[in-house]
């Protein structure tokens, strides 16, 4: 608001009111800077920043695992389980473990993970779909954003 001054009336100025000179942006030429209380522009940022982070989206890495000889039954129990942490907000990876000769019919992993993508694909995207790691196959689902159950007034005031 003052416009253009040198360093020392700058620095006389703001003594004069009891404040201090603070740079805002160094790189500009001339740099520019502000007459402020410093603590208590430190203390707004402080507060901005806990604020901003308060808002920020965690995203938890759930895992759910599963064999080549888990039963229909059990994966329509793990489908459950996948769609109330996609509409938490989750991640889930899928993880299918193969003991012994098991490695030898990959197919039979690959055939659980299709079919546990295709009765979440409404809640999820697919991030990487059944990739070999070892002895384990490993598929990542990301949830969609219109999936993600907002909570509602209730829950949070609890």
């Amino acid at each position: 608001m003052k416009g253009v001054l040198s360093t020392d009336e700058a620095r006389r100025l703001a003594q004069s009111q009891d404040l201090d000179l603070v740079e805002v942006n160094p790189k500009a030429r001339p740099p520019v800077c502000k007459i402020m209380d410093y603590g208590r522009y430190k203390y707004e940022e402080k507060k901005r920043r806990s604020e901003a982070k308060k808002k920020q989206a965690r995203v938890a890495l759930k895992e759910i695992k599963l064999r080549p000889k888990t039963d229909d039954h059990d994966i329509a129990f793990k489908v459950k389980h996948v769609k109330r942490f996609l509409e938490a907000g989750n991640k889930v990876k899928l993880t299918v473990r193969f003991r012994g000769r098991e490695i030898t019919h990959p197919e039979t992993a690959r055939r659980q993970i299709d079919l546990i993508i295709d009765e979440v694909e409404h809640l999820a995207i697919v991030e990487s779909s059944g990739r070999m790691e070892g002895r384990t196959m490993t598929a990542l689902l990301a949830p969609r954003p219109e999936a993600i159950k907002k909570k509602t007034d209730s829950e949070e005031e609890e």
